[in-house]
């Protein structure tokens, strides 16, 4: 790779490593070009296990909301107030973030399986230590601006303001290119109005942290089996309850362990704070019908954009997975008509056609 070539992240590797040949990477990764090294102090002795240098990658569409000015001075707030999180250290300016090793919970239980008790135990542990952290504990620096920081308690004010994202950076400012696929699938702005009113009236409850991104591959096993969390740039202070609809959404659990997973959440929550379970069962199907609202949104632009890759999948295949959101979503968005998978096929194929590189598409 010549100099003019070498991306940010692989020189700050390089240089907090001082030996670029120890320098493992760009790992897999959508969002980050990371890159993981040991490293040395002053005095030349090794730190303790292995660290990671990352760069945002150039081009990617983001659709969630960011509310932390980073994620390691996030991290550096908590302290050791939440268990097993990635450790830091700053070299040469740079904060370098220790790389978990392990692998990741879906690696090792996929989308769809049940996930072991003692793995359970510690995501019940993450809930009850979060819930700990109320608004005034929470001091990293934000970048979300005020009208996005509803008073402690305001359930309602605090998904008004998630819809109002997926609503007006989102949808409206990808109309330019998809709002023609969007109208064929029956997602217009009147789509928002059915879903205020579908998940409005939620009962108050005190906030506190949140990851809002604890899905499979946000979790690290590692040899010994202790479950780590990783990946904190979506976390924000809000209703507790949404980190519980979040989890479940993108957990897909089996039936049985999501119940399961929902009555842990409930009784680790109430013996930190009583008033964080107020009105949840209530309040937990609205939450999840938000979430399967917001895929909708995200999974028709994502859809039609991999048929943009140098090596585009099946549309048939692609259409059959994309009718599914749109079925799990169709309720809180008013869908009437849920189109059958070849219909959304022919969509995507119209709108590739028009939008996207032109070429034939499978």
């Amino acid at each position: 790779m010549s100099p003019e070539t070498v991306s940010i992240a692989r020189q700050n590797a390089a240089e907090a490593s001082g030996d670029d040949k120890v320098v493992e990477g760009p790992l897999h990764g959508y969002h980050h070009e990371t890159y993981v090294f040991p490293l040395a102090d002053e005095a030349g002795r090794l730190h303790p296990g292995r660290w990671k240098c990352r760069e945002p990658r150039d081009g990617l569409l983001w659709f969630d909301r960011r509310c932390f000015a980073s994620e390691e001075r996030l991290l550096t707030a908590l302290g050791d107030r939440v268990p097993r999180v990635p450790g830091l250290v700053e070299v040469g300016g740079l904060r370098l973030m220790r790389f978990i090793e392990g692998t990741t919970l879906g690696a090792r239980h996929p989308s769809g399986t049940e996930v072991p008790e003692a793995l359970c135990r510690q995501i019940t542990e993450l809930f009850g230590k979060l819930a700990a952290i109320g608004p005034e504990a929470v001091t990293a620096e934000r970048r979300c601006a005020a009208e996005d920081r509803p008073a402690d308690g305001d359930s309602d004010g605090f998904l008004e303001r998630l819809v109002h994202f997926t609503e007006h950076r989102v949808y409206r400012p990808n109309l330019d290119r998809f709002e023609s696929l969007f109208a064929e699938l029956g997602l217009t702005e009147t789509s928002f109005k059915h879903l205020r009113a579908h998940v409005h009236g939620l009962a108050r409850r005190p906030f506190c942290l949140l990851h809002a991104d604890l899905h499979r591959e946000n979790f690290i096993v590692d040899p010994v089996d202790r479950l780590w969390t990783i990946d904190w740039e979506l976390a924000m202070v809000g209703d507790p309850l949404y980190d519980l609809a979040t989890h479940l959404h993108l957990m897909r659990y089996p039936v049985p362990q999501a119940r399961e997973t929902a009555a842990r959440w409930h009784t680790a929550v109430r013996a930190v704070r009583p008033g964080s379970v107020r009105g949840w069962a209530d309040d937990l199907p609205p939450l999840l019908a938000y979430k399967r609202a917001q895929s909708v949104f995200t999974d028709v632009i994502r859809s039609a954009l991999a048929l943009e890759s140098a090596d585009p999948p099946p549309v048939l295949p692609l259409a059959v997975k994309l009718r599914e959101i749109l079925a799990a979503g169709a309720r809180p968005l008013g869908l009437a008509d849920v189109p059958a998978p070849r219909r959304v096929a022919s969509a995507l194929t119209r709108w590739h056609r028009v939008h996207g590189t032109g070429r034939d598409v499978r």
